[in-house]
């Protein structure tokens, strides 16, 4: 709770940063290795079954979430890297709005999981855009996480990780952008799936007011899924 009590303190002095590394040991400079596997998430689900539903599962969905082939996609410390914005010129006012409301998300999932946000995308397992995701299918969204599970080389050792590429579009109201960050950083951080709960954060149909807070089910399922065993290894080629 101390850790908590000094990340909200230096939040709101603006120091965002400085507060999540609080938490966590820094992010090692990783080197690739060949790829595994590469999916969207609307293709996970055609990857392992869900769990079988659970009589005492009323105050969380953890039956609606999915892993991968390879286990689930979770960690126990995230590293971030958020796209650059420009902080002068005719578009800064924007381009911070997008940040801060980046930032406001983020701080909501390091409640939950320690972070580090990294100046260099090759440190990151999470990759924020500030981009509207292209259309799919003819339907448009603001917002879009896609999922890789790649083999890295981190401090010399091979070890199969999520690489995850988030894209939050900035033409939104800081509200909603926020809303949207705090939905897609949900499945970046391992919930491949929807609530059926408008006031969740990872309802799959939004409701009237733009959902900020994770609720307690956000919160269970969360909870829940940390507590899962994470990727095992990849097989060998």
């Amino acid at each position: 709770m101390a850790v908590i009590t000094q990340l909200r303190k230096l939040i709101s002095q603006g120091a965002l940063q400085a507060a999540l590394l609080l938490a966590v040991l820094g992010c090692a400079e990783a080197a690739p290795l060949p790829c595994v596997a590469g999916v969207e998430a609307e293709r996970l689900a055609a990857m392992s079954p869900p769990p079988p539903p659970d009589p005492a599962d009323d105050d969380d969905y953890r039956h609606h979430l999915r892993a991968t082939a390879y286990g689930w996609p979770r960690r126990d410390h995230w590293c971030v890297w958020i796209e650059p914005v420009s902080a002068e010129g005719p578009a800064s006012r924007w381009d911070l709005a997008w940040r801060q409301a980046v930032e406001a998300a983020l701080i909501s999932w390091a409640g939950l999981v320690p972070i580090t946000l990294v100046d260099h995308q090759e440190q990151a397992q999470v990759l924020i855009q500030r981009r509207r995701p292209p259309l799919r299918g003819g339907r448009a969204s603001h917002g879009r996480a896609e999922l890789s599970l790649v083999m890295m080389r981190r401090q010399g050792e091979p070890q199969l990780e999520p690489l995850v590429t988030v894209q939050i579009s900035p033409g939104q109201r800081p509200e909603a952008m926020q809303a949207t960050a705090l939905h897609e950083l949900g499945h970046a951080f391992g919930l491949w799936g929807h609530s059926k709960a408008a006031g969740d954060a990872m309802a799959a149909v939004p409701g009237a007011s733009p959902v900020l807070k994770l609720s307690p089910r956000d919160r269970a399922t969360f909870l829940w899924l940390q507590q899962q065993p994470g990727l095992g290894p990849a097989p060998t080629p």
